[in-house]
């Protein structure tokens, strides 16, 4: 019982620590500090993988996993809405080149259900 405790008590804990880090990286972000952004992002990370935890969904999508950044949409980062093969979001980033497709499939099952 008491490992089960602790182990729930160290989830909750990286997860603040998480959460902590990736404020301070956006407010870095947004002053221009790229390094410190890169640093606080990658020690995050290393919290979540240290701890087995997940990363909280609302970070997990805007960071570039190759160059450890925050994805800030019209200053590192592009945005594209695509339907060619199937409706998807493309999301670049403008530091490593690395490509984000994100499928919208869940708003097409919802209009397949309104008719």
């Amino acid at each position: 019982m008491k490992y089960r405790r602790t182990l729930k008590r160290a989830k909750r804990i990286a997860l603040e620590r998480i959460e902590i880090l990736m404020n301070l990286a956006e407010e870095e972000a947004k002053k221009g500090n790229w390094n410190r952004v890169k640093r606080y992002v990658s020690l995050a990370r290393r919290i979540a993988m240290k701890v087995r935890v997940r990363f909280p969904k609302k970070w997990k999508r805007r960071i570039c996993r190759r160059c450890n950044t925050i994805l800030l949409y019209g200053k590192n980062a592009r945005v594209r809405v695509k339907s060619k093969c199937y409706p998807h979001v493309v999301i670049t980033c403008l530091e490593c080149g690395r490509i984000y497709r994100i499928p919208m499939i869940r708003e097409k099952k919802e209009k397949r259900k309104n008719k």
